[in-house]
């Protein structure tokens, strides 16, 4: 995810995620680079699930408070 949402490359992801070797990190990599188009279609589908859940969620009383403020 971290190259998705970053573009980092292997290396930048060990410096930020210090537990993982860098075959870990390259093995992950091309991973997500042979199977990328069912990857991206997974991750797609979660988001607009979490999209769906967000909008039928109740506003919290904090959150509607805000937004009668006009704060939000």
């Amino acid at each position: 995810m971290d190259y998705l949402a970053y573009g980092w490359s292997v290396e930048e992801m060990c410096r930020q995620h210090p537990y993982l070797t860098y075959s870990e990190a390259h093995a992950t990599m091309g991973y997500y680079f042979d199977h990328q188009e069912e990857i991206d279609q997974e991750i797609k589908q979660e988001w607009e699930q979490v999209q769906e859940s967000i909008k039928e969620s109740v506003p919290s009383p904090f959150y509607s408070r805000m937004k009668a403020k006009g704060l939000l």
